[in-house]
């Protein structure tokens, strides 16, 4: 059984970091991209960032480039989210995906992900 376990989310001040972890199992973890994905309050689920299985290839969304980064490390079956330089606007909640197995890309569209995890929630105060 497939299981993706999100941690690392909290509240946090406005300019403060967390790093998100998400813990894989029940899978060959190095052979999918990973995501990670974000819904807020009344809004639809949308992209945060993505890797390829290798993770020498990044997929970063707009609105938090410059401020976030995503990495794994395959040998503990795992995928991160560095978030720096947090604003209100990044509060929700955090869902890591694992998206097609064996591609080579790292998948900005929802739909193309086939395991998720229960989402942890960040909360950034102003």
């Amino acid at each position: 059984q497939v299981q993706l376990v999100e941690s690392g989310g909290g509240l946090v001040e406005a300019g403060g970091s967390l790093r998100l972890s998400c813990a894989a199992s029940g899978l060959t973890f190095s052979r999918y991209p990973m995501g990670w994905f974000r819904q807020a309050p009344g809004k639809e689920r949308e992209f945060v960032a993505a890797i390829t299985r290798s993770g020498r290839i990044t997929n970063i969304a707009d609105s938090v480039k410059g401020r976030f980064t995503i990495s794994r490390d395959n040998a503990k079956n795992a995928v991160y989210l560095q978030m720096n330089s947090l604003k209100p606007e990044d509060t929700a909640v955090y869902y890591c995906a694992a998206g097609p197995q064996y591609s080579d890309y790292a998948p900005r569209v929802e739909s193309e992900y086939v395991y998720w995890g229960q989402g942890t929630q960040v909360t950034v105060s102003s």
